[in-house]
């Protein structure tokens, strides 16, 4: 399977009028590859090949592809015909709001945003007018949107950052031009699972937040380090800086309370997303109600600005509510099933590899996953960079894709099983994961 000339040939013709040829800049890869349909775990191209995906829209189809239940309350909400109005509340923004403060405890009141990187832009702006405090801490390797205070490191090469010298900080290098020099003066960038690296900024600098991914899943599975999370919280209440946890990815994905209640470890403010609408685009901000009413502070000065016309959109928000419904369901057991089927790809991987002699790492949490490269569990991205063997994971990826099993091609990205997955998805991908690793 390495037939994709109508994928080429329809990304050329959409260069013609979109830079890139594609909305999202990041979705293109090698090989470039159109998909045009998708139900359960696989998923086709324009050009007839079928997959077992692990891509799962950067692990927003938790449930899977079209889930008949998702996908029936969305169109249950077209039938009884209700509209964008953008005036007044609406019943669906408060069911959700309900049941979505009941899935996840610590969290008190919410606002909806249409992405996730909204929804960290507001965790940001009201962390700002809270502590009164312009600088913020961000995680090198993480991803947390495209807004000017997080477009920096995300996964810069060593070259562009240098060696990092313990404790201190990375240069801002930027993923993104058009960044204000003085907005770029206010970020600053440190190594994940690094307690030294934050007491290092705070020191220099008034913070008003530190903001990162409990887990960083942009760049794989780096799992924390023990009492780290938990020397953050103390840090940022000895500090007087609010605890942001980027939970896109790992909020309902690895349990009903996002991964806060796994950890034991309470943010201030959190963000959600992708896995919360099993894909459909909407975003959360939520946590401590003292912080989030903000938005509605009596004093005009104090108070934080949310807006969006799409907020909440119907079609969106009903997703939302059937997902987290059927998350919430003992009768299907999403969590159980796809943190078996986890365990096994996790077996079955350390087999595999084992038995060649590679010199291998399978992180995974529940049912997120990564291959590293390398001979121990990642710690940061500056170890990954310096350890893992990015060619061989590029050429892995590739020879999967050739067999039917979708990895995002790019080293390093997670693979995301849903819970369409099968024991016989499992199965077959390790089977074909065995033939590739045995022809390198």
């Amino acid at each position: 399977m390495n037939n994709w000339e109508k994928s080429a040939a329809l990304l050329q013709k959409n260069e013609r009028w979109i830079p890139g040829g594609v909305v999202s800049l990041n979705r293109k890869s090698t090989p470039n590859i159109c998909f045009n349909t998708g139900k359960g775990s696989r998923v086709s191209d324009i050009d007839g090949n079928e997959y077992i995906d692990y891509q799962a829209g950067f692990a927003a189809s938790f449930l899977g592809h079209n889930d008949p239940d998702v996908n029936a309350a969305v169109a249950d909400t077209l039938r009884e015909g209700l509209v964008l109005m953008g005036a007044g509340p609406t019943a669906l923004e408060g069911q959700f709001a309900e049941l979505f403060c009941k899935c996840v405890p610590s969290v008190e009141s919410i606002q909806i945003t249409t992405t996730g990187s909204e929804a960290t832009y507001h965790a940001i702006r009201i962390a700002r007018a809270v502590t009164k405090r312009d600088h913020i801490i961000v995680m090198q390797g993480g991803y947390n949107g495209w807004h000017s205070d997080v477009s920096c490191n995300v996964i810069s090469a060593l070259e562009d950052v240098g060696e990092r010298v313990s404790p201190g900080e990375y240069p801002y290098d930027g993923s993104s031009a058009g960044v204000p020099a003085t907005q770029r003066a206010l970020v600053h960038i440190v190594n994940y699972n690094d307690l030294d690296s934050v007491r290092y900024v705070l020191k220099r600098y008034d913070v008003a937040c530190l903001l990162l991914e409990p887990i960083l899943q942009n760049i794989g599975i780096v799992q924390p380090m023990e009492g780290y999370l938990e020397g953050l919280r103390t840090l940022a209440d000895e500090h007087g800086f609010l605890l942001v946890f980027d939970e896109v990815k790992t909020g309902f994905r690895h349990a009903l309370g996002g991964y806060q209640s796994i950890c034991k470890v309470q943010p201030d403010l959190a963000t959600f997303g992708k896995a919360v609408a099993n894909g459909y685009p909407l975003g959360v901000i939520g946590g401590k109600k003292k912080y989030m009413d903000y938005f509605v502070h009596p004093d005009k000065k104090e108070r934080v600005l949310i807006a969006g016309t799409f907020n909440a959109f119907p079609l969106t928000t009903s997703a939302a509510i059937a997902t987290l419904r059927k998350l919430s369901s003992p009768q299907a057991d999403v969590y159980g099933h796809v943190y078996r089927l986890g365990a096994a790809m996790e077996q079955g991987l350390n087999e595999i590899f084992a038995a060649k002699g590679i010199k291998f790492y399978v992180a995974r949490q529940g049912s997120a996953f990564c291959a590293y490269f390398m001979d121990h569990a990642p710690r940061d991205f500056h170890d990954i960079l310096v350890n893992h063997d990015f060619a061989f994971d590029q050429l892995y990826r590739r020879k999967l894709i050739e067999k039917g099993i979708f990895h995002f091609p790019l080293p390093i990205k997670q693979g995301s099983i849903s819970y369409a997955h099968t024991d016989e998805d499992i199965a077959i991908t390790l089977e074909k994961t065995k033939e590739v690793v045995n022809s390198l």
